[in-house]
């Protein structure tokens, strides 16, 4: 690789295991405790920077890096995102120019070289794929619109981090080379386009009922495309983001393959947070390029801008277009750290001679620490929203919900069903039936034109929000009924204490407990619900109130019901 020394495979393995040693009773720390695990993977890589070589570092830095891009880029479901793009492109744009230049001028006003500064800005502006969205979401249900903006921010943040990398790659300025080398990289991502449209399928066929020939051939994709990149001379986070794309996002027809990749990332997860520790200099050594002071300072002002000004930049942008609070709140603090591409940016820009080990340091420190912020925010994140909102600080706009909402004014004796999902399809033709007036609420931005299309009331908006429910006419309804599997959904609408009757879903019997006692009206929870009904079932051929051939037929007519309800590809 350009500007490091060749290191051994010996080397590589013997840093990976030193990596897993340290980082081993630190992770059982946090496990026993319940505490994030990143911090602990940074503090592991500490120590660790003393006794690996730093090109060592380097390297699995950027290989790291690159692996959890093609992660990332397997992960981009383009039609999931494809409702709030223009909404994502505007937010991610007008963020990246705003923090961007701020990040630019911190640079400047510590007398940085402007060349310098300018990733300084690169750093404060882009966010991380890892941290936001790919890792350490584990939301049970990430089809919010918070989630779908998140993702769709982060993949224009990354496009746009390809084309700087590519402009990196080039050297230069002169339109020939630049032409050259965003050639290649068009090109790499043109050909992932045209493999998963019209030849991923194919692969499939060909590894038949094997995870391990489909997980090998997914293998050779990225091999393929990084080898690729590596003979343009482009970096290899170009190649593995495009064999990513490569990768036909559908983790229902090719499960085994998706489970197979999930525990390869989440090596390489560890791998590169461990490496970020690796590489943390603390900024208060005198390094001969600023005082320590102003060395502090400068990190501590990026640390700022990343994770403070930045959210708070998304979240007034996305107000602006009409989003409630909540949901810019909370896809704005999936922002708040530096991007793993900024890092290989740094990276690459360190190794051409373009980056001082002075600024890389303090990119790296930023990185370290605003990687460790994000994951206390992302599980905080509902109670940072309530405490923003209850001093004033956030101010919602309803101009989505308004638009996207069909819902009479007017209605009244109405049924509230929240979520449109295969419970929610069932419940809205029984009301059809009956003649029952109802109002669907959903939140999910792809079911939006199908809940519109097919419901004769619908409010697109967030369960949480009480405006939400205002537009749903929730005083005047008969009955509300929550099919969101979510127990945060479910205690937040018991809170606004309603005086409409309320039933709702739970995951687990203690929760459906403590629902019910909070004023619930009933409860569902479809392990029970499982439970009760094979018992009725058994029950009933026991006393012969029913056949094993009446049982059979029953069986069949509810499969075939079910299907008629699921998308083509759950049949």
């Amino acid at each position: 690789m350009n500007g490091l020394e060749v290191v051994s495979m010996t080397d590589l393995l013997t840093a990976v295991s030193l990596m897993f040693i340290v980082m081993g009773p630190l992770l059982l720390i946090a496990n026993r405790f319940d505490l994030p695990t990143v911090p602990f993977f940074v503090l592991a890589g500490l120590p660790l920077g003393f006794v690996i070589d730093l090109d060592l570092t380097l390297e699995l830095a950027q290989y790291g890096i690159a692996l959890l891009v093609f992660s990332f880029g397997i992960g981009i479901d383009v039609s999931a995102v494809r409702t709030v793009i223009v909404d994502s492109e505007i937010a991610a744009l007008g963020q990246i120019l705003v923090v961007g230049t701020l990040g630019a001028l911190l640079g400047i006003a510590f007398g940085v070289a402007p060349t310098e500064a300018l990733f300084l800005g690169v750093a404060a502006a882009l966010s991380s794929t890892i941290v936001g969205t790919a890792l350490l979401n584990s939301r049970p249900n990430n089809n919010f619109v918070r989630d779908r903006l998140s993702r769709s921010i982060h993949f224009v943040q990354d496009l746009l981090a390809v084309l700087f990398l590519l402009l990196l790659a080039a050297g230069t300025i002169a339109p020939g080379p630049l032409a050259t080398v965003v050639g290649y990289g068009v090109a790499l991502l043109v050909a992932a386009i045209l493999i998963n449209q019209y030849l991923f399928d194919l692969i499939g066929r060909l590894a038949g009922d094997s995870s391990e020939l489909m997980i090998l051939g997914v293998v050779s994709l990225l091999v393929l495309f990084v080898g690729a990149a590596e003979l343009a001379g482009i970096s290899i986070a170009v190649g593995a983001f495009a064999a990513g794309l490569a990768v036909r996002h559908d983790p229902v027809e090719y499960l085994g393959l998706f489970n197979g990749l999930k525990s390869i990332e989440d090596f390489f997860v560890a791998i590169f947070f461990v490496t970020i520790g690796a590489l943390v200099t603390v900024p208060f050594i005198e390094l001969g390029w600023i005082p320590s002071v102003e060395k502090l300072v400068l990190a501590g002002g990026l640390v700022l801008l990343t994770a403070v000004v930045k959210p708070a930049v998304t979240t007034a942008i996305l107000i602006y277009q009409g989003y409630e609070a909540r949901s810019a709140t909370l896809t704005s603090l999936n922002t708040d750290q530096v991007s793993e591409f900024a890092l290989i940016i740094a990276i690459e820009a360190l190794l051409l001679g373009y980056l001082t080990q002075n600024v890389f340091d303090v990119i790296i420190f930023a990185a370290a620490v605003t990687m460790v912020t994000s994951s206390l925010t992302q599980r905080y994140d509902e109670q940072l929203y309530r405490a923003l909102a209850e001093r004033g600080l956030v101010d919602s706009r309803h101009g989505k919900v308004d638009d996207w909402s069909t819902a009479p004014a007017e209605m009244s004796g109405h049924v509230i069903i929240v979520g449109y999902g295969r419970q929610g399809q069932r419940l809205v033709e029984t009301c059809e039936e009956l003649g029952q007036p109802y109002v669907v609420i959903e939140n999910d931005p792809a079911r939006r034109e199908t809940v519109t299309d097919q419901c004769a009331a619908v409010v697109v908006g967030d369960a949480m929000e009480r405006y939400t429910w205002e537009k749903a006419n929730v005083e005047e309804a008969r009955i509300i009924v929550s099919t969101a599997a979510s127990d945060v959904v479910s205690r937040r609408i018991l809170s606004f204490e309603f005086d409409t009757d309320v039933t709702l879903r739970a995951n687990s019997r203690t929760t459906a407990m403590e629902l019910l006692d909070a004023g619930a009206l009933y409860v569902t929870h479809p392990k029970i619900l499982a439970g009760q009904r094979l018992v009725q079932q058994i029950q009933a051929l026991i006393d012969g109130d029913l056949t094993p051939a009446e049982l059979r037929e029953e069986q069949q007519s509810e499969l075939d019901t079910l299907a008629e309800h699921l998308p083509p590809h759950l049949r």
